[in-house]
């Protein structure tokens, strides 16, 4: 299994570091790929909790959410009409929508619950998942992406491996057994060393491409903090979603890794606090 898993992130983990380096359109356009792939899969998690969530709409608005983050159409539209009113016209025609496509079924048990469903995960996934999309817009966005991966990665990392060799207080039993308490401190260890690679003007005595301007080692210290705490809840709530529908993966697409939520569980937190974190304490 784990040897599959290096393979598998091996395989992949070309395509999106050139998105993310080389940017727009490749960048929104793999995160739309990955983001409407990982709804199909929350909305089949759904399915199979016997909850019926309009499926086809709710992929249809989680491809909209993240596309309308792109920087580069936002200011194409902003002659037009008022960029902050863009994600709440989404929204409202989500809510909408979706509740005229419930009302308009046959079989109306469980209509709220489906009707819920499937806005959770245009919510879950489109909203959030297109914060990343934003702050790769921004001053130094680039590294900012970067460092959601590399301080999610080392965190996952760090929490496995010392989860597995000392972990004995369980994190939450009830969500995720195999989650310890060891292996969450241990994570949020990695993620903070990782982290202060993002900020020397240079690395092994070459210019450090991967640096964010003004970032002092303290607030790379809490960034990379709250990346691997929010990544790390992002996962728990992904693990709740797969406890109530009783799967162990929520797709198999990648092996070794289950589905692209399973991937994606922890960016999609992360990729939030992140954001805002750059947005508000940095003030980009």
């Amino acid at each position: 299994m784990l040897r599959q898993r290096i393979i598998t992130a091996l395989l992949l983990v070309p395509l999106p570091v050139a998105a993310i380096w080389f940017g727009e359109p490749w960048f929104t356009s793999l995160v739309a790929i990955f983001g409407v792939l990982a709804a199909f899969e929350f909305y089949r998690l759904g399915s199979t909790a016997r909850v019926s969530p309009v499926t086809y709409l709710g992929l249809i608005f989680t491809l909209i959410f993240i596309v309308s983050c792109n920087p580069d159409l936002l200011s194409r539209l902003e002659d037009s009409i008022d960029p902050t009113l863009i994600s709440p016209l989404i929204l409202a025609a989500a809510v909408v929508l979706t509740f005229i496509w419930i009302m308009l079924r046959r079989k109306k048990d469980g209509a709220i619950a489906s009707w819920a469903w499937t806005i959770g995960g245009v919510l879950y996934v489109g909203w959030l998942l297109g914060h990343v999309v934003s702050l790769r817009g921004l001053v130094d966005g680039r590294s900012w992406v970067f460092f959601i991966l590399v301080t999610t990665v080392a965190s996952d990392t760090m929490a496995f491996f010392i989860g597995r060799a000392i972990g004995r207080h369980r994190l939450a039993p009830q969500i995720s057994p195999n989650k310890t308490w060891e292996g969450a401190i241990a994570g949020v260890i990695g993620a903070i060393a990782f982290s202060l690679l993002f900020t020397p003007p240079e690395l092994f005595s070459l210019t450090n491409p991967l640096r964010i301007h003004g970032l002092s080692y303290g607030e790379a210290i809490l960034a990379g903090a709250l990346s691997s705490i929010f990544g790390q809840i992002g996962d728990l709530a992904e693990s709740l979603l797969k406890r109530n529908a009783k799967v162990k993966d929520s797709g198999r697409l990648l092996p070794g890794h289950g589905g692209v939520l399973d991937r994606l569980d922890s960016i999609i937190f992360a990729g939030v606090v992140v954001y805002y974190f750059a947005i508000l304490y940095k003030g980009i």
